[in-house]
């Protein structure tokens, strides 16, 4: 099967067989490693990506739903400006992510400021509702975000939210 689709803002192609995940084609076919396939369940948040504007765990995802889509990695978000909005938001906060759930706590962030540029409280914590990790308490995760969301209106405002 052959699946064409948006991979950090390049079109890309694949083949590859129906038993392939997201996960797979991006450290197999792409070899973007920041995409871990950690628990392959859906639970750890290690393999998270940004796929349509929504945060989604890649090892749940079959290779067919790929095909058209828009999928956006670490590996191409760090590269971003915004990427460093957010870094510097949760360094702010002293928010210190795991290893494990730290790509999907930013790219969970980068979505949840795309669609709500200054979030609340209740906001947030519902953009991380599918993130199952525990390193990071509520109220740290909060202020990190909000950090982020300051810093980011800042920077294309020259203001504060």
């Amino acid at each position: 099967m052959t699946i064409g689709f948006i991979l950090n803002g390049e079109d890309v192609v694949v083949r590859g067989g129906a038993e392939l995940r997201l996960v797979d084609i991006l450290r197999d076919s792409f070899a973007l490693q920041g995409t871990k396939a950690s628990c392959l369940t859906g639970c750890c948040g290690a393999c998270t990506v940004i796929f349509n504007g929504l945060i989604v765990q890649s090892c749940l995802i079959p290779a067919f739903r790929v095909r058209g889509s828009e999928i956006i990695t670490i590996d191409g978000f760090s590269q971003t400006v915004e990427y460093q909005d957010i870094v510097e938001g949760f360094s702010r906060a002293a928010l210190w992510n795991c290893a494990i759930c730290e790509n999907g706590k930013i790219l969970a962030a980068e979505a949840l400021l795309e669609r709500i540029p200054r979030p609340e409280r209740q906001d947030i914590l519902n953009a991380y509702s599918g993130i199952r990790c525990r390193c990071t308490d509520p109220d740290t995760l909060v202020a990190a975000v909000q950090a982020a969301a300051e810093i980011r209106q800042r920077r294309i405002y020259g203001r504060s939210a």
